[in-house]
């Protein structure tokens, strides 16, 4: 697995609040692992913050890291997830990505993460 940035946090103002945060990255650039050609598209991270929200600037330069690395899209999204759910420990949050059209056809991929709140397993 490649090393990513680490993802600063700062503590959220409005803990006792449920509200959502929505962030995107309009200019988000990876690698196609089988052609090794560009892939451009958004990524958009929408979560509800529970004790910590994201520094933007930290999470620019994560973002950024993918810029050279072969990944399909499915991967990326699913360790978007992983990565920033795991740093903040949001209350829930969804990451979704959509690359630029290849050979006619857009993919659009979305994942989803929300804490166990009911106390079971």
């Amino acid at each position: 697995m490649t090393e990513h940035p680490k993802i600063e946090l700062f503590d959220n103002p409005n803990p006792e609040r449920d509200y959502t945060i929505t962030i995107r990255c309009p200019e988000f650039t990876s690698v196609c692992p089988k052609t090794g050609q560009p892939d451009f598209g958004e990524i958009t991270v929408e979560y509800c913050p529970d004790k910590s929200c994201i520094e933007l600037k930290s999470l620019k330069i994560y973002m950024q890291s993918f810029r050279d690395r072969g990944i399909f899209y499915e991967a990326l999204t699913n360790d978007i997830l992983d990565d920033l759910s795991g740093a903040c420990e949001p209350r829930r949050m969804t990451v979704i990505s959509r690359f630029t059209p290849r050979g006619g056809i857009t993919t659009e991929v979305v994942v989803h993460y929300q804490t166990d709140t009911s106390g079971g397993v």
